[in-house]
């Protein structure tokens, strides 16, 4: 088997039964904010393309880039489709000129066979509205000889299946890094700012070492992450100044955290890097520049890298802010009341989980206008005189505008991960909120809403550190003899980094989603 890196999440698998182009991103995306990291333009995409099966985890737009799968990629490649709650992923591709599907259940092994042999896969599906826009996976690949795991950037709550059906994992590709907007876009103070960031980078690290321990893989390559910022305007959230509150560490930062808690199976490759694997044999890998030269762009180098990929990005991130709409125009209040209102009356789940307005202050230069989504009653409206808020939001109106011209069903998946905006939060983080937000369809917002309404089991019980606790996480379910560490009072799961007061249970990272412990 052949493993060959085509950028933050993206892989090319080669075997004697067929290859398989994963998640090619390439093009900027969230608003111009992303662009992979290191630089992978100059790789023969069409070449990369000319696959026999495509497998895109998910919407999240650096993992799934409509322009270089149009462009790019073999339609009459057969497509592994994860199994989601909504067929969205499907019926983008299918608008691409994708028309042979390979539909697989949710964590079971599938025989694929083809014109050059058998291949053995799984895809494990993630279907809480919390996982990607509506759905994250990630795929196992055994051709014989290697088992391969690409994991990206999802967090699945059971790995036990895979050694079940596949037994030895020989590498395992998976995220390290951050991928989201907390905590540079809130207004906190900058000590605050600071410990949350540091806590975050260390806890996403330790979060992947879990994942990397319980699937025991010989090799294992850190993907998905960091993106690079080129914008001026953002280019202070890339971790090339010795900043230890970056959320975004890279490749050889995680690398050096696995050595020093004794894992030395760790890759570094960047793009049009290729591993040769026989089982758990490391036969060779090659970089398409000297190694030494590689490991400078995330060392000694990493600025001057960076500087340059933006002057060499510049027409592009020029062209991209050209296609937004522009930032005057009518009023928002209307255009956002029709798209908001109708969702919220099918929402009671969600908006009662939010349970307070919610304020959007829309400003362009010295103009300003505020709209407020009162979720308790169902309504969009402008602000009452001296109103308070529990949660907002300034968002600059050409994104707004933009989102509103383009149908986007999803504003996780256009601004926030843009980074383009600002927040401020009284108390803890609002999972229903941001669910809201990504679920800007009928059939998304059904599925969420009655996610949210479904009763779960939780009377399974574990012992941690003198702890009597219910083993699934209130939040996501993980399983909490893997994720979950004990500080004192305070539990930790660290699939999200959502934490408990032990004593009552109560959370302390939002409201509800109360843990049942007892002192032992």
């Amino acid at each position: 088997m052949q493993v060959t890196s085509v950028g933050h999440a993206g892989f090319r698998i080669d075997t004697k039964a067929g290859s398989i182009l994963c998640d090619p991103w390439v093009n900027p995306a969230y608003f111009a904010s992303w662009f992979p990291f290191p630089d992978n333009t100059g790789l023969d995409w069409a070449a990369l393309g000319d696959v026999d099966y495509l497998y895109v985890s998910h919407l999240h737009k650096d993992h799934f880039d409509p322009k270089n799968l149009s462009e790019n990629v073999n339609k009459d490649a057969v497509v592994l489709l994860p199994d989601f709650p909504v067929p969205d992923l499907r019926r983008e591709l299918e608008k691409l000129g994708f028309h042979t599907f390979f539909e697989t259940t949710d964590s079971v092994k599938h025989r694929v066979s083809g014109p050059k042999g058998d291949l053995d896969v799984m895809i494990v599906a993630l279907r809480a509205p919390a996982d990607g826009p509506i759905g994250d996976s990630g795929l196992i690949v055994d051709d014989g000889e290697t088992v391969a795991f690409n994991m990206n950037d999802a967090r699945p709550v059971d790995l036990d299946m895979v050694h079940a059906d596949f037994g030895q994992v020989d590498v395992h590709m998976l995220q390290y890094s951050g991928a989201i907007w907390y905590p540079m876009v809130y207004d906190m103070p900058a000590r605050a700012k600071e410990a949350f960031g540091v806590q975050k980078r260390q806890r996403q690290m330790d979060r992947c070492r879990q994942y990397i321990a319980q699937v025991g893989a010989t090799w294992v390559i850190p993907s998905a992450g960091p993106p690079c910022f080129l914008d001026p305007e953002l280019r202070d959230l890339n971790d090339d100044h010795g900043d230890p509150a970056n959320i975004f560490p890279d490749q050889m930062v995680f690398l050096d955290q696995m050595r020093s808690h004794g894992h030395h199976g760790g890759l570094l490759m960047i793009p049009g890097s290729t591993a040769d694997l026989t089982g758990s044999q490391l036969n060779s890998l090659t970089h398409p520049i000297p190694e030494a030269d590689v490991e400078a762009i995330f060392t000694t180098g990493k600025a001057a890298y960076i500087e340059d990929f933006a002057e060499r990005m510049a027409p592009v991130l020029a062209a991209e802010k050209a296609g937004w709409a522009p930032a005057t125009g009518e009023p928002l209040l209307e255009p956002l009341r029709e798209l908001f209102e109708p969702i919220m009356v099918q929402s009671d789940q969600i908006c009662d989980g939010i349970g307070y307005p919610v304020e959007l202050r829309l400003r362009s230069g010295d103009r300003e206008e505020v709209v407020v989504l009162d979720f308790p009653k169902r309504a969009v409206r402008e602000p009452i005189p001296d109103e308070k808020f529990r949660y907002g939001f300034g968002i600059a109106p050409e994104l707004v505008r933009t989102v509103l011209r383009d149908n986007e069903p999803d504003w996780v998946n256009t601004i926030f991960l843009s980074t383009r905006f600002t927040a401020w939060r009284v108390g803890g983080y609002n999972e229903y909120l941001y669910t809201f937000f990504k679920c800007l369809t009928d059939e998304r917002i059904a599925y969420a809403d009655g996610w949210f309404a479904e009763a779960h089991d939780d009377s399974a019980s574990i012992t941690l550190d003198g702890w009597e606790i219910q083993r699934r996480c209130p939040h996501l379910k993980a399983d909490l003899s893997k994720f979950g560490v004990v500080e004192g009072d305070t539990l930790t799961c660290n699939l999200h980094g959502w934490q408990w007061n032990l004593p009552n249970g109560r959370c302390l990272t939002t409201k509800g989603h109360e843990l049942r412990s007892e002192k032992l």
